[in-house]
């Protein structure tokens, strides 16, 4: 690779991290559109959509793990700065921040313990008595479901521990372990449509995430985690003083996201059966997809964004984060025009797979909130860096308005109504949060960069 080449990447913050990233990204839209073309040629319209439904309805884990994930993350990079790690493996460093390191590891054992179990007992039932509202009785979708719910309470239980290691600067080989993870899903997932298991799908693609999980926590990084096995004796996190108040806010704003993300197919799926579903499910999933590779510039920074909060290196943060949210943003903006654009193109060609999704006009309203989604999640980013969560009161006033205007247009217009409320809605949160993210930056930050331009 050429001087020229590395200097190029270097100025769009293309690291290891955000090459692994991006390489998952990519590879996830590669499994997505195939499964996407495997799925209209051997999903009937209704199995669509209770496939996807099953998905939206699976996210309501978010009510049980609290957005707890997210804050590990920020907590762990800044107590990883006196740490690391030595040849073998192990942990190595400042006692007291490995005992406190160890102290938040033991601790989210605990939670996710009891959420797993709190998840599959209630979820199960849940979603068992709204998805048997559908009439779509000639379907097998009981005990697939049933299943579905147990395999994912497992992998609720394996998931903080890679936002752990995320937080402890493995960021690199974290990634490269999801882009392999990516691969062994979708084959099992293709395996299982092509063999005729339908629905079985997604407990085979769950499963597979549960295996690839445990293998990373327990074999690749077994020496890492080892260190949590002893109950730590220097000092611990205060859960009171240096997590609560921060998760809380987190919780309560993922709860309401879950409006923001996954109440569309189970609104259409109610109000205007489980074709409509289907086709706002995977026309979802490739936006989403989307937005997953513009993600890729801010996932893979926010340690980072951690480690120069914790150094006070205000300057610094500023100018790394403008620079990675331009980027991340342009790229969402270009992925929006390139699948509308497709969108529109098939529609025209009357070609059959274009059924399958929604219609252009709904499609294009979605992807504009999409763009200003990914405006809300880098702003997000710069603050939670903080060990802060300002936007509590913006987030469940934006969640609620959504979920409220979502159901009642989504209900009466199908998705074109639901688009449009989201939109609007989206619209407001991004002023809402620009002004909080002026007014905390300059409160955080006092004087030290307020003569600091942007670059």
């Amino acid at each position: 690779m050429g001087d020229s080449t590395i200097e190029f990447l270097r100025r769009l913050e293309v690291d290891r991290a955000v090459i692994y990233s991006l390489a998952t990204r990519i590879l996830q839209v590669i499994v997505g559109l195939i499964t996407l073309l495997m799925i209209a040629r051997y999903f009937t319209p209704d199995v669509q959509g209770f496939y996807y439904t099953f998905f939206s309805l699976i996210a309501l884990q978010s009510f049980v793990e609290l957005g707890f994930y997210i804050v590990v993350v920020n907590v762990a990079s800044h107590e990883w700065i006196n740490l690391d790690l030595d040849s073998q493996g192990c942990i190595i460093g400042n006692p007291e921040s490995l005992s406190r390191l160890v102290s938040l590891g033991r601790f989210i054992f605990k939670w996710y313990s009891v959420a797993s179990v709190i998840f599959m007992a209630v979820v199960s039932i849940a979603g068992y008595v709204f998805l048997s509202v559908s009439g779509g009785n000639e379907i097998s979708w009981q005990a697939p479901w049933i299943a579905l719910v147990i395999v994912t309470g497992f992998s609720l239980l394996t998931m903080p521990f890679n936002s752990l290691l995320e937080g402890c600067g493995q960021i690199s080989t974290v990634y490269k372990f999801r882009l392999f993870q990516s691969g062994y899903s979708g084959v099992a997932l293709w395996l299982t449509i092509w063999l005729g298991g339908a629905l079985w799908a997604t407990v085979a693609l769950a499963g597979v995430n549960v295996i690839c999980n445990l293998y990373l926590q327990l074999v690749r990084y077994r020496k890492f985690f080892k260190a949590f096995l002893v109950r730590p004796a220097r000092g611990m996190i205060n859960w009171k003083k240096e997590v609560l108040p921060m998760q809380w806010r987190v919780a309560l704003s993922g709860m309401v996201n879950y409006f923001a993300f996954s109440l569309f197919t189970p609104v259409m799926f109610y109000y205007h059966g489980s074709v409509v579903a289907g086709q706002m499910g995977m026309t979802w999933q490739i936006m989403r997809a989307i937005q997953g590779l513009a993600i890729a510039w801010v996932a893979a920074k926010i340690p980072v964004y951690g480690r120069l909060v914790a150094t006070k290196d205000y300057v610094g943060l500023d100018r790394y984060w403008f620079r990675c949210s331009l980027i991340s943003v342009m790229v969402m903006v270009a992925g929006a025009i390139a699948l509308w654009v497709f969108i529109y193109e098939m529609n025209v060609m009357q070609i059959f797979f274009a059924k399958r999704v929604l219609a252009p006009f709904s499609v294009g309203l979605f992807l504009f909130a999409f763009v200003l989604m990914q405006v809300l999640q880098c702003l997000t980013a710069y603050l939670r860096a903080h060990k802060q969560e300002p936007i509590l009161v913006m987030s469940v006033t934006i969640g609620g308005v959504v979920g409220i205007t979502v159901w009642l247009a989504g209900s009466r217009f199908g998705p074109v109504g639901a688009a449009f409320v989201y939109m609007v809605s989206l619209l407001i949160g991004v002023v809402w949060e620009i002004l909080i993210w002026s007014k905390c930056r300059r409160i955080w930050h006092g004087d030290v960069q307020n003569s600091v331009e942007l670059s």
